[in-house]
Parts: structure tokens; sequence; C-alpha cells
């Protein structure tokens, strides 16, 4: 989870068209300027207090690039919550159509696909090549503040590590850090290297002077083989939390670890992981496939020193990793396979899913996600009710219930004789109505459709007080309520497959 207020995503959410720098203009373009596009795309963003509403349509611009398979890649964050999308090339008018074939929000990628195949005429598709070295140079590519002409902007790579990624402010894959000028519109543009493309451009830093990250070729290859059967599963991980507590010689010698073994701790498994019944607290990873792991918890790959995530990175969701792990001072192998993974209270924020809601009596309610925290603001963090926040922060660790699909929280109460008075329970998660246990908006739904004595009585966490409804009179209110505010249907569910 991240909150670093420094990193902005490179793109541009604005109508107004800047100008972009140049090495070079004309149509004489040679490389790989002849394969790089400027994305215009329509956005329409969905309301997560009331979700029954979207928000104001806003134009993005962002850039990208043809690959094989006449594809273009570029950032999902150019492309989320889309409506209309086209593209245009440098010194040619005619703007196409396009649409979004797959996204990867996880990883901050998307492919596009174009009807019109007289799109490619005079373009080349770009190859990708492994990562770069620190310290060489690389050339960035693309359209920055949606300029007419392509800017090609020079730098050095300067760092190489494993960062959270902007867009879901809670994935974290390998970055690359480079002070060649990333900027608003430079977004899903190409970094090149000896003619082929090294990462692509994502995301800076607000506070410094031409520092900005690119998605190396590591992730897009992983993106690209995993939507070769035509559907995109996402980077797994092994669902555990790590410490790396081998730093204390006590502790290692009260884990039992042999002295010459080095290793990261265990401190608890996420319920359905992979590694659930697997690990225990206290157990000590020290190699994973046949990588050696140190005390931070990091391995030898790729000629560089990453977390021992990367080497799950490298695979697929339903693939296997080997464990080597110390056990009261017992040597022990496993086998775990590599899966989704995803928390309860779902950590990084989602886009492209239109946001689900039961509305009954006038109260509103929605899943507790973070895009329902942001609604908070800039400083939503510290400004969202305590006890979301808790749960936001331990819900992996808090939730004991097996059959439990996500949290919900009444987000809004429509106002109505019906529902006077309730007003101190808005924002607070639902335990249970009328006895029933609520694990999902679903069952939300389902409660109030079971026949009710005299009232509902509804139960909150951390809350002591009952929330109780006439029974009656919520049942003749409520069709009422739906007309009064115009809401078009008293509930929105996510289908289940």
């Amino acid at each position: 989870m991240c909150n670093k207020k420094w990193i902005f995503i490179a793109a541009l959410a604005a109508f107004a068209l800047g100008v972009g720098l140049n090495v070079s203009q004309g149509s004489q373009r040679q490389g790989p300027e002849k394969s790089v596009v400027l994305i215009r795309c329509a956005k329409q963003d969905f309301d997560y207090v009331t979700p029954w509403k979207q928000k104001s349509m806003r134009q993005g611009l962002g850039s990208g690039f043809i690959i094989k398979g006449k594809r273009i890649l570029t950032n999902a964050h150019n492309v989320s919550n889309y409506r209309y999308i086209e593209l245009k090339k440098e010194n040619i008018a005619k703007r196409y159509p396009a649409r979004v074939a797959f996204i990867g929000h996880d990883c901050d990628l998307a492919l596009l696909k174009v009807e019109d195949e007289s799109f490619f005429e005079g373009t080349i598709p770009l190859e990708l090549a492994d990562i770069p070295k620190v310290n060489t140079t690389v050339s960035t590519h693309g359209f920055p503040l949606g300029g007419t002409h392509i800017s090609v902007t020079e730098g050095v790579v300067s760092r190489i590590e494993t960062d959270t990624y902007s867009h879901t402010g809670a994935d974290s894959h390998l970055v690359i850090q480079t002070d060649a000028a990333i900027n608003p519109g430079n977004s899903g543009g190409p970094v090149m290297q000896n003619g082929k493309v090294v990462g692509v451009a994502f995301q800076g830093i607000r506070q410094a002077d031409n520092i900005g990250y690119m998605v190396p070729t590591t992730v897009i290859k992983h993106f690209l083989a995993d939507i070769e059967d035509s559907k995109y599963d996402g980077f797994g991980s092994l669902g555990v939390s790590l410490f790396p507590g081998l730093h204390s010689l006590s502790y290692k010698d009260y884990l039992k670890v042999p002295p010459d073994q080095d290793g990261i701790v265990v401190v608890f498994t996420m319920m359905h992981s992979s590694v659930e019944t697997m690990l225990q607290p206290g157990d000590v990873i020290t190699k994973i496939d046949d990588y050696n792991i140190d005390n931070d918890g990091k391995v030898q790959i790729y000629g560089l020193t990453l977390h021992m995530s990367e080497v799950i990175e490298t695979k697929q969701i339903g693939q296997t990793a080997k464990l080597t792990f110390y056990r009261d001072g017992k040597k022990m192998t496993e086998t775990a396979s590599v899966a989704l993974n995803r928390p309860i209270f779902e950590y990084a924020r989602q886009y492209d899913r239109p946001a689900q809601y039961v509305c009954f009596a006038g109260l509103t309610f929605v899943p507790a996600t973070r895009n329902f925290l942001e609604t908070w603001g800039r400083e939503w963090l510290t400004s969202i009710p305590y006890y979301l926040r808790y749960l936001f922060n331990n819900s992996m660790q808090l939730n004991t219930d097996r059959l439990r699909e996500e949290y919900v929280v009444l987000s809004e109460i429509m106002p109505d004789e019906v529902n006077s008075y309730v007003g101190d329970f808005k924002k607070q998660p639902i335990e249970s109505i009328n006895g029933i246990v609520i694990r999902s908006l679903d069952d939300v739904h389902s409660a109030f459709k079971q026949p009710a004595d005299d009232h509902h009585i509804l139960k909150f966490m951390g809350n002591n007080r009952s929330l109780v409804v006439d029974a009656k009179k919520a049942k003749l209110r409520s069709p009422l309520i739906l007309e009064k505010y115009n809401i078009p249907d008293e509930a929105s569910l996510e289908e289940k497959p």
C-alpha cells in the first residue's frame, strides 16, 4: 500500500493542448518515431458514494507505440474508465477510433486494437529488449503535454528496484528510474536503447527535477504472455507477510536457524492463500527455487539484487515455486502455487468496474473499497472514520470469517421520513441485518428480501447501538424514495460467474 503524494502518473487529464519540445520535427521521421502514437481518451469515472450516478466526462492524452501483431501498447491509466478512444500519428490529420483489447491495472499496461488497418501503413513494430544497465543512456519518446509533434528526450538509467505503481496505489513491481524527462502526456511512450524498447514511461516525481520511471520489459513480457490465452489473469503472489528479523543474531538463534543460513521470517499467511496451510509464523524462508534469500529478503536475479517477490513475478498464475525454509531448526521444502491472493479489503484502486450498491428505505450500501475511501479527498487516509481506517490497514489479520467476501458500508442516506435520525450510522461497516451476518453486498440485498417482523434491525461493526427501521413503512416508502432521487433500481449487483 502506498501513499506517496510526490508520485504522479504521467498522463494529461485536461482538455487544453500544450506544445511538446522536440529534438527533431518534420515529415521525414526515421526510427521509432514512425511507430509512436498520440492517444486521446474520453473518460467517465464512477461515483462510489451514490453509485447510480457517474462523474463528468473528461479527456486524457497520452502516448503509445506499435508492437507486433498490429497492436498498440500503452499504460492502463491512459485508457481506464474509457468511453471513447482515438489514435493519431504524427503529421497525419486523420484520427483512428480504437478499443481496449486487454488491460492490466495491476501493472499499468494496456493493449489497444484499431479496426482500420490503414492505420499501420508506414509504421514499424518496435521490439522489446532486456533490462538496461545502470548508468547507460536511454531515450523517451512521446507526446508530452499533448504536443502535435513527438518529443525525444535522453537520460541515464539511475536505479532499478521494486516499487509501488501509482495507478492502483498498491501493486508493486520492478521499476527503472531515469533522468530522461517524463512529463504529462509521455505516459505509454517507449523508452528506447539501441533501437529497441527497454521500458514504457509511466510516472514521475513532482518534487524532483527530471526523475521519471518506466515499466521494464520483464513486466511487459509477463503481461503479453498472460494474455496469450485471450484473458488477463494478473500478477500473482504467495500470500505471505515477511519480516527481516534475522539481522538480530539473538532472534536467529531463537528460531534455531543454522549460523550459515540467511533468510526472511514469516509473520502471517493470508486466509485462503497459496501457503496458508504450508507456512507458519516463525518459519524462515532461505531459498525460493534456486535463488538464495538474504536477510533483507532479497535475491540475485537479472544480475541485480532485488526482492524475492521478483522470482514470483517471473511466473504466471497457476505456476509453482519451490520454497526451502526452516521450522524449529528443521530444514523443509514445499511447492507453492502462485495465485492472486488479494485481501478482503482491497488495497488497490479499481477501474472499469461499475460500482455496485443496494438502496433500501433510502439507506445506500456499497462495498468497502479504496475507491470509496478516496472520496474523502487527498488526505483520505487520515480523514476516514477510525474504524474504516482500522479495517483497511488490518483486514488480513482481523478477518476470521472464512466465508467473508468483502466488507459493506452504509455510504449515504437519501433523506425521508422512514430514515430520520439515523445519520450517525452513515459511513459505518455493517455487521448484520435481522440477525443475518453480512459478508457481501449480496447478503444485504437478500437480508432485506427476507420477511421481517415489525422492524429491520441493523448492527454495525464497532458500534453497540442498533439502527432500527419500521419494516412496513420501509416497504411502502422504498419505491417512492427511488423515484424521488432518480435511482434506477433498488440494487445493482455484480454478476457472479
